[in-house]
Parts: structure tokens; C-alpha cells; sequence
């Protein structure tokens, strides 16, 4: 049996293709979101690199910021409810997900079961998100994949004590007219991500093991920045953008295998 998770971010679309609610045929990143031709262009290359047929599949669930307006999935699935079960089929020991996306980053907890007992977003600000790295980057002249490598030449970290993104960005401005060193205000803005963090963290307590999915999970600045916040061992998920995506396909695989066995009891 094969089913497909569609997850539809803000800044990039992903699809995974499973195999028997197991085996992962395929799974693709494309790094344009909602809006956009993002989705439909991660689907064709997810059933290209699987060799398959759109028609081959017994099920498709979307999820992400997006889900709302895609129309070529069975069934829509919150995002938390994805990740979680994606982070639990990858890492079964995790109690704790933190997910940074495109434009929200959510703190989940999970039962011994991998199921949500409770949860904490960041919304309705981009600070602490992938995009408040992009600003950053965009600021430093450097590439959003460059911030790691030139954070860790910091030699002294230059505190970015704004939580906003627009004051964060002045902010910055301002200290590299001053004189510091790139590296220096770059070990900041990840501290900056980790103190946000750590605030919806303590929100919702904290239990390991502590998993990170996302983009910003691939930043390896960011995430030793925030086991120094959170004092904690923190580990990157396989797949960490995949995720969401992966979740989806396997709550299509439960739900289509459900179905299946109500019916031929019935029969």
C-alpha cells in the first residue's frame, strides 16, 4: 500500500511517500511554500523519484500552514498532530518536539504513546523563526546555509537583546557599524532564536529526549545555542524537514488500512 503526506509550509513544500506504513520511496523538500507552484512540483518529483502513479496511491493527507487551500489530498491533519506522529515514528523515545518552520515555531509535548499532551506555538511573530534568519542573513550579505559556519568563528558573542525582527534588524545594523565582527553578532542571532525558544519551552515544561525537527533544525549554531539555553542534549531529527510530511503519510496509512478492515468485516 502506498500513501503520500503532503506538508505545505510557508516557505517550502515537502511530500513523502510510504510504502506500507514503513519504507519511505521518496521524499522531497522544495524550497518555496503556500501560494505557490511549491506543492504541485514537490508531488511530481516525490512520485518521480518513487515511479509511481498519482492514481497509485491509496491515500493522501495534507497538513502545514497551506493545507487549507490544496484540493488533491483525502483528508487535512493538523500540523501538530503530523509532527508528533512523525517525530515518534523516527525517534520513539521523544517526549519533547521543537519544531522551528518558515514563519511559527511550536514546542510539543508527547506521551509515551507518541501522542500530544500538550503544545505551545509562536505565530504571530517571526522572531525565533527560519524567517528571522533570513533577515539576519540578508543583513550580514551571507546566505541563510552560511550562518553556522560563521558563527562558529565567534570569538566574543554580541548579545541581540531586541525579540522583534524588525528592532533585531536595526539592532544588528547597528552593531556591525560599530565594529563587530560578522561572526560575533552571528553567535548572537542564534542566541536570540534559543532565548525565544526556551520561552515557549518553559511554557510547556520540558522532557527528554528533546528532538528538533525543521529548517532551522539543520543550523547546527542555533541548536548548540539552545542546549546551552535549555541545558539540555537536543537531537536532530533524521529527516528534520520531513517530518510533518512523513506524520501525514503515516496517518494516511492507519486511516486507509482502518478503513480497509472495517469493510471487509462488514463484507
Amino acid at each position: 500500500m502506498l500513501t503520500m503526506g503532503v506538508d505545505i509550509g510557508s516557505a517550502t513544500s515537502k511530500v513523502v511517500i510510504l510504502k506500507d506504513g514503513k519504507e519511505i520511496l521518496a521524499g522531497v523538500v522544495i524550497s518555496v511554500g503556500t501560494g505557490t507552484s511549491g506543492p504541485a512540483r514537490a508531488l511530481q518529483q516525490a512520485l518521480d523519484i518513487a515511479k509511481v502513479e498519482k492514481s497509485d496511491i491509496s491515500k493522501v493527507v495534507v497538513t502545514g500552514y497551506g493545507r487549507m487551500t490544496y484540493e488533491g489530498a483525502d483528508e487535512q491533519v493538523s500540523e501538530i498532530t503530523c509532527h508528533a506522529k512523525g517525530v515518534h515514528h523516527l525517534v520513539p523515545t521523544a517526549r519533547t518536539v521543537i519544531d522551528i518552520g518558515g514563519q511559527d515555531a511550536k514546542v510539543i509535548k508527547l506521551d509515551e504513546h507518541g501522542y500530544v499532551s500538550n503544545f505551545v506555538m509562536n505565530e504571530k511573530c517571526a522572531a525565533g523563526t527560519g524567517r528571522f534568519l533570513e533577515v539576519m542573513a540578508r543583513v550580514l550579505e551571507v546566505s541563510v546555509g552560511d550562518l553556522e559556519s560563521l558563527g562558529a568563528k565567534a570569538e566574543n558573542v554580541v548579545p541581540i537583546s531586541s525579540t522583534c525582527t524588525v528592532f533585531a534588524e536595526s539592532e544588528v545594523i547597528s552593531q556591525l557599524a560599530a565594529g563587530q565582527k560578522s561572526a560575533d553578532v552571528v553567535a548572537g542571532i542564534h542566541q536570540s532564536v534559543a532565548r525565544r525558544i526556551a520561552g515557549l519551552a518553559g511554557r510547556v515544561g520540558l522532557t527528554p529526549t528533546v528532538v528538533m525537527t525543521g529548517g532551522v533544525a539543520q543550523n547546527g549554531g542555533v541548536v548548540q545555542a539552545l542546549e546551552q539555553e535549555l541545558k539540555t542534549t537536543i537531537t536532530v531529527a533524521p529527516k528534520s524537514q520531513l517530518t510533518g510530511a512523513l506524520g501525514a503519510a503515516l496517518i494516511a496509512f492507519e486511516s486507509f488500512a482502518k478503513a480497509t478492515d472495517n469493510v471487509t468485516a462488514v463484507k
